[in-house]
């Protein structure tokens, strides 16, 4: 079984009267430990796909189940648990808490799953020494340079263990060194560590990690091929 399956799914707004059709009948799965790249021109639907694959909403019509929970059968206070237990984001901006220190960042998923202050301080600078941090941890957002951002962002996402890695934009703001070594490390949590990493990016060279190249089009799925067979930069 997969680990995602989209089936149908629709999304629709309404923008003040007007109603607009995100998703129009999208059909896809996601095996576990895949990576899996997610492309398409601003409009096709990559956003709203993002935010149904990371439970942060639900479809209008048809079935996301994720790990054998259909989304739209779970209460808004059980769809925030599930996604802090299951999945882990990695956006283009880091969405790091300027106030806060590095490790501090990384710790703060772990508060609002219950983890005592020395487990989480204890599991915070593991995931900061894998990402190449250990002697920036004290060290607040300002005080880091945009890679080591997104490293710190990386860090913070592992640190429920989650199954699934939603990474959007990863490599937007950074510069080519950087961009390329965080798209080591998300390969690694797909290779090493057995997570679905979903990639959802405008490059071609980020998406050249993936094992699979899903193009979206106004809300449908346009072509999904293996990285064996897609073209890379396309």
């Amino acid at each position: 079984m997969p680990l995602m399956s989209m089936k149908g799914v629709t999304k629709d707004y309404k923008l003040g009267k007007t109603l607009v059709r995100a998703l129009r009948g999208l059909d896809m799965e996601i095996a576990k430990g895949e990576v899996v790249a997610i492309m398409g021109p601003s409009g096709s639907g990559k956003s709203t796909l993002m935010h149904i694959l990371g439970a942060l909403d639900v479809p209008t019509n048809g079935t996301a189940m994720i790990d054998g929970s259909d989304l739209k059968d779970l209460k808004e206070s059980q769809l925030v648990t599930f996604r802090g237990q299951k999945v882990g984001f990695v956006f283009q901006t880091f969405n790091l808490v300027q106030t806060l220190s590095a490790v501090q960042n990384v710790e703060l998923p772990m508060i609002f799953q219950g983890i005592g202050k020395s487990e989480r301080h204890r599991k915070a600078k593991e995931l900061l020494t894998r990402v190449g941090l250990a002697e920036r941890m004290k060290h607040k957002p300002n005080e880091l340079s945009g890679g080591e951002r997104q490293r710190v962002a990386v860090a913070r996402s592992l640190a429920n263990d989650p199954e699934i890695i939603l990474a959007d934009e990863p490599t937007g703001n950074l510069d080519t060194e950087s961009g390329q070594s965080i798209l080591e490390l998300l390969k690694q949590l797909s290779t090493k560590d057995g997570k679905t990493v979903i990639l959802v990016s405008h490059d071609p060279e980020a998406a050249a990690i993936a094992d699979r190249i899903i193009r979206l089009r106004d809300g449908c799925v346009s072509s999904d091929q293996p990285m064996s067979v897609g073209d890379d930069h396309a």
